[in-house]
């Protein structure tokens, strides 16, 4: 997620709409607000929630969609419609819907669905504002922890009111590494065979199955890097920026962007070995 200049004048706001302008602080306030909302109804509805009651499959039969899933993410749309009526959306569930104000909002209503499902206390709600592709605001909202992760692009990430900062590990074997694996099983084949290579050159490993968080966990030092095949534009865009406003680094391999191909997010002396790793483990290819 490159920074853009355009994008980011020093007047906080995120270029000229026409005869306005779009400001990255009303963003992230419609943003957290939707969130937590979201995610204190998907918390309410749990409890109504059978084990493997879903409403769909998405890429495979593991990758299941509840019905918290589509009513958060139609709670978040209807939001951002009486909100900014000319935005567009990108949501896990219901697709894209264009717009014209050149906002476009990356959705995922339950980032960690099987989670939610079992009754893990470990889910999110994540909302992020993209303008001219460019991620600008986000918030990532854990509706069991309470904790609200938030960042601007050039304005820093925070936890509630406390800033954020990745930590200072500088070398693989001090680093604790948060991965993730796909729903295709022959690709967790794959990444588990990677894992095993990784797994005895670093500190530990941990695997909480949410994206988001992993990428906010990078960002509040919890962990120290991060590396995950398989991501969408809605489980990298919201906790790609607050990973970044932290300090850390996100990319993919091969001089690439972060994205599906492989998503890496370290502190900075951690990141070049560990892209170095995988590229050599060739990680980033099924």
């Amino acid at each position: 997620m490159p920074d853009d200049a355009s994008v980011t004048p020093v007047d906080g706001r995120i270029g000229s709409l026409g005869d306005t302008s779009v400001d990255k602080g009303e963003l992230l306030t419609i943003a957290v607000r939707l969130a937590e909302e979201a995610g204190a109804m998907v918390r309410g509805r749990r409890d109504a929630v059978a084990r493997m009651s879903v409403a769909a499959t998405k890429s495979t039969p593991t990758d299941v969609v509840t019905e918290s899933d589509t009513a958060a993410e139609a709670l978040i749309r209807a939001g951002l419609g009486e909100s900014r009526p000319d935005d567009g959306v990108l949501g896990e569930e219901d697709g894209a819907t264009s717009g014209t104000s050149g906002v476009v909002w990356v959705v995922d209503p339950i980032d960690g669905t099987v989670n939610y499902l079992y009754g893990i206390p470990h889910y999110a709600v994540s909302i992020a504002a993209q303008y001219a592709g460019t991620v600008v605001a986000g918030a990532v909202h854990n509706p069991m922890s309470g904790e609200t992760f938030t960042a601007t692009r050039g304005g820093g990430a925070f936890l509630g009111d406390g800033r954020l900062s990745a930590s200072g590990a500088t070398t693989l074997a001090e680093a604790l590494v948060g991965t993730g694996f796909g729903y295709d099983s022959r690709r967790r084949a794959l990444q588990a065979r990677v894992l095993l290579e990784v797994a005895p050159i670093v500190r530990d490993i941990r695997r909480f199955g949410v994206a988001s968080l992993d990428l906010c966990a990078v960002a509040a030092g919890r962990i120290d890097a991060y590396y995950e095949r398989g991501l969408k534009p809605w489980d990298l865009a919201a906790g790609g920026l607050i990973a970044e406003e932290a300090g850390a680094v996100v990319s993919g391999l091969s001089g690439q962007p972060a994205g599906e191909a492989m998503t890496v997010a370290a502190t900075r002396g951690v990141h070049g070995s560990l892209v170095a790793l995988l590229e050599r483990l060739h990680a980033a290819v099924d």
